[in-house]
């Protein structure tokens, strides 16, 4: 675990669960949104149907690459399952400092309304000094990109990085990401740093 981060972070030490129990999973959204909207970090609410694709997903291919786009080129960040936390570690430092290395960005997946209300509420905790919001959120929007998709060969990728390492080709995860948009917005606003 990664200084700075919470151990064992519970959705009830974040946020009233008995508040909202007569609440519909509109106005829980409506709720999570609005307290993590003032805030510097990554948060989203997510329908259970997307979730269970991707919890069952994770079961069998625990681990993935997502390719962060830089500057110069993509930097690329290894996402592990702990639970229904999911860690991600810049490659370089796995490389460099083996199981030495901590964690980046964590994003944390509360399912505890998933079978009452239909939705599972995430949020993240990263290390600013590596990420910021926008990098982070392209980061967790590429878990629902590898691992919610209807494309076999999308979801193709995450099994043969975990099932046939051997074959797997980084530039595939880039191809990916760069015909899906996600990070069109990053290397635009980087671009526009250079001007």
């Amino acid at each position: 675990m990664s200084k700075g981060f919470t151990k064992d972070k519970t959705l009830s030490s974040i946020f009233n669960i008995e508040m909202v129990k007569d609440k519909t999973a509109e106005e829980i959204k409506q709720i999570w949104q609005q307290y993590f909207a003032a805030k510097d970090t990554v948060y989203a609410v997510i329908p259970k149907e997307k979730f269970d694709l991707i919890w069952n997903r994770a079961q069998s291919c625990p681990t993935f690459l997502c390719a962060l786009p830089r500057r110069e080129g993509y930097e690329f960040f290894v996402g592990q399952w702990t639970g229904t936390e999911l860690h991600f570690t810049a490659l370089i430092n796995i490389q460099t400092r083996g199981d030495a290395a901590t964690s980046q960005l964590i994003l944390y997946h509360y399912p505890e309304l998933k079978e009452e209300k239909g939705i599972v509420l995430m949020t993240a905790e990263m290390d600013s000094t590596f990420l910021n919001v926008p990098e982070a959120q392209c980061i967790a929007n590429q878990v629902q990109l590898f691992y919610a998709t209807d494309r076999k060969e999308t979801y193709g990728l995450v099994e043969t990085f975990n099932l046939r390492p051997n074959e797997f080709k980084y530039m595939s995860v880039i191809a990916e990401l760069e015909q899906s948009g996600l990070g069109a917005g990053l290397k635009c606003a980087q671009n526009q740093d250079k001007i």
